[in-house]
């Protein structure tokens, strides 16, 4: 009993330091000052239900009757649902019909549909590349921002300052973004666990940092704007074509729809993730994808095995940042405007949710669970709350379903007793 009680008065008392200062005090900036007000009734009345609800659970868990049965009516998924969803040709399957629906959808949907659809793409390319390090590797990455950016603004300078295009600058910002995944691989060689993610949270601000202090080159907090859209072989999709080019609705005789602009965005994004699950899928069968499988498994037994662990991490980190590059060029872009807070440590807590929640390994699971946060996160008036939901987000994933949404599964052999 004793140890019962001190631990519902911890859990209470945290409660309520946890609850009160997010959900009962509201900051506002009037001028230059900040200014404190208090929370309604009724939320501190919730407070104080919920500080009571959890004392008393604390308290008396151990005496309440039928406890066992609370827990079996806790929601599951079904076992022989559960081993079908993580089957590999079912999951191709599943991705085949999810093509097929992706590529007609936008010509029925609405553009603001579109354009949320365009950066759920977006974010489904950056959990593929950091499912890499952190899904297959096994190395924690909470810098990945870092090569998001990188990707970005090596766009917007050669476009800037070289007059180079969307398509030709896309692999030399992968290329880029490569060179320091694999820069920042060597620093990291001995290091792994908690040690590893300072380091690559370290890694991605100072590229923050940096593009921020670089005023003459990367313009600053201003950031670099009017980065030029990509084009359909030459064809411009805006209304006028820059520098006395032809537009695409003058090339095929038609009147000038906005729309087309938005679909034909959503659809380079597609490709991309296309040719992204397609690379995966084949490296993941090559023996760099059983090295990197062998080494987040255990890293000795890596090691007495032939392999050598500075290749098999660098070679994670500097592909796993080659897709941030892709990604951070498409982003580029699209939006025509990038800063540096575009790519704060935010974004990179973003990706490594959507690859948690989705699954460790699991392409079908990134492209759910970023469908589900990027949503999430498109609910303007929650937006106070966001990093609050991801992060109950994630504690309710990893009670009812630690392997993610749809883990994907290892082949193995059973003998039959």
């Amino acid at each position: 009993m004793n140890n019962n009680l001190k631990t519902a008065v911890f859990s209470t008392v945290l409660l309520l330091l946890v609850s009160y200062p997010i959900l009962g005090l509201k900051l506002n900036i009037v001028g230059i000052g900040l200014q404190v007000h208090g929370a309604s009734k009724q939320t501190l009345w919730s407070i104080a239900v919920a500080a009571v609800l959890m004392f008393v659970w604390q308290l008396l868990r151990d005496k309440l009757p039928g406890q066992a049965r609370l827990v079996a009516l806790v929601p599951g998924v079904p076992g022989g649902v559960k081993n079908t969803l993580t089957l590999p040709h079912i999951q191709r399957l599943i991705l085949v019909v999810l093509f097929i629906v992706a590529l007609v959808w936008p010509f029925f949907g609405s553009r603001a549909a579109v354009d949320i659809a365009t950066v759920v793409l977006i974010y489904v390319m950056l959990g593929i590349g950091l499912n890499i390090v952190v899904g297959l590797a096994g190395l924690l990455d909470l810098g990945y921002a870092g090569f998001y950016a990188v990707g970005a603004y090596t766009y917007a300078m050669l476009a800037e300052y070289a007059g180079f295009g969307f398509w030709t600058a896309l692999p030399i910002a992968g290329l880029a973004a490569a060179t320091f995944g694999c820069l920042l691989g060597f620093p990291v060689l001995r290091l792994r666990g908690d040690y590893l993610a300072i380091v690559t949270l370290g890694f991605g601000e100072i590229i923050r940092i940096l593009l921020r202090n670089l005023t003459d080159i990367t313009g600053g907090p201003n950031g670099i704007s009017s980065i030029p859209k990509p084009d359909l072989f030459g064809l411009s999709l805006d209304r006028r074509a820059p520098d006395g080019g032809q537009t695409l609705h003058d090339f095929l005789g038609i009147a000038y729809n906005s729309n087309l602009k938005v679909i034909f965005l959503y659809l380079i994004a597609l490709l991309m993730v296309l040719v992204a699950l397609a690379v995966i899928n084949r490296v993941m069968r090559m023996p760099i994808g059983r090295a990197w499988e062998a080494l987040r498994e255990d890293e000795i037994a890596c090691r007495a095995l032939g392999l050598n662990p500075t290749t098999v991490k660098l070679s994670a980190f500097t592909m796993g940042a080659t897709f941030a590059g892709f990604a951070g060029c498409f982003f580029a872009a699209r939006q025509g405007l990038i800063t540096p807070e575009s790519f704060n440590f935010n974004e990179s807590a973003m990706i490594l949710a959507i690859v948690v929640l989705g699954g460790m390994g699991s392409q079908l699971g990134i492209i759910f669970a970023a469908t589900a946060l990027v949503l999430l996160q498109e609910m303007r008036d929650l937006a106070e709350y966001r990093m609050l939901m991801f992060g109950l987000t994630m504690i309710v994933m990893m009670i009812w379903r630690p392997q993610g949404l749809m883990p994907m599964q290892r082949p193995h052999l059973e003998l039959k007793p």
